[in-house]
């Protein structure tokens, strides 16, 4: 009771602050994304990702080298596949030779302690631009599944650590967990995109890829972003399924579903600081609106403030260098 109890005691100074501040940025908070490209030598600017780049394979493996010295440790790969090798059957998702598995290996060679992390879902091979396959209009579950957890299981034998599916199709978690144990792999981590929102902020990202669908939305798999409760639903049936760490999607405009599930669960959390707030940050900052790193900063601790334990960001490199 005041002024018995003058709570800016506590805010006095810097030193103060610092000593008593509840939470904190490290570098082990962070997952890189990479967007991996065919070829040689190319870094393609991505115009609707201001400073994130696509790189090929010889570009990937000093890039790894870079992170590491930079003492992040994880990296989570994406592939921009070529329009010839695209169909409705997800046949170069399973290639042993196929981009994402050279990648994984590129990585691996480089630096054989980074933790790679893979993204699975079909809409970077697909014809159609969706997570799965395509039968009479409509994204067909079950059919899907066999194709995703043959991926996954090509991914870990290439040597990935986390396979991380993004498709949102019911019981891909379940499949991915019985291939991966059949063929042994017992120890290769899952990291499900449990709760991902249809979200209007993907949209840098599908430029990033060239993976944006090709008719209709992606409503019938991704969740509505006006619930909540289904969020928790569809994660305890992932760590059911065998989820090890499960993923909120997008990220700022769901902090209350990240604090909702650090209350409910005791799996990891990890949250992804999609393209659509990496670009809007960054066309704020260079119109002077807003400074830069004190905001990238500050949204990067509300997602640990939320709950989140690791936060895969495109600001990741930016943000080591401040904290």
């Amino acid at each position: 009771m005041y002024p018995l109890n003058r709570n800016r005691r506590l805010r006095s100074s810097s030193s103060m602050r610092n000593l008593l501040q509840e939470y904190h940025l490290t570098p082990n908070d962070f997952i890189v994304p990479l967007f991996v490209v065919e070829g040689k030598k190319l870094k393609e600017a991505i115009p609707s990702m201001p400073g994130y780049f696509r790189l090929s394979l010889d570009l990937i493996a000093s890039k790894a080298v870079s992170l590491w010295k930079q003492d992040l440790k994880a990296v989570l790969l994406f592939v921009k596949v070529a329009q010839e090798l695209k169909d409705n059957t997800g046949n170069e998702a399973i290639n042993p030779n196929g981009l994402m598995q050279k990648a994984i290996k590129t990585i691996k060679n480089a630096v054989p302690e980074m933790i790679v992390m893979t993204d699975v879902a079909l809409d970077p091979y697909s014809s159609f631009g969706h997570d799965g396959i395509v039968k009479e209009g409509k994204i067909v579950n079950d059919p899907t599944l066999a194709v995703l957890s043959e991926m996954a299981l090509s991914h870990a034998q290439a040597g990935a650590d986390v396979i991380a599916p993004s498709d949102m199709m019911d019981g891909r978690v379940l499949a991915i967990r019985n291939q991966l144990e059949e063929a042994h792999f017992h120890d290769t981590i899952i990291m499900s995109y449990s709760a991902k929102y249809a979200s209007a902020f993907y949209g840098p990202f599908r430029d990033a890829l060239d993976s944006a669908p090709g008719f209709g939305d992606k409503k019938t798999y991704q969740m509505d972003f006006g619930n909540r409760g289904e969020a928790l639903i569809e994660i305890q049936h992932d760590i059911k399924e065998g989820a090890d760490i499960i993923m909120v999607k997008p990220g700022l405009a769901y902090l209350d579903i990240i604090r909702d599930l650090k209350n409910t669960i005791q799996t990891p959390i990890a949250a992804y600081q999609v393209s659509g707030e990496y670009a809007m940050l960054k066309a704020a900052s260079a119109q002077g609106w807003v400074d830069h790193d004190q905001l990238m900063l500050e949204q990067l601790l509300c997602f640990k403030r939320a709950g989140a334990q690791l936060i895969a960001t495109y600001f990741a490199e930016e943000a080591v260098k401040l904290i």
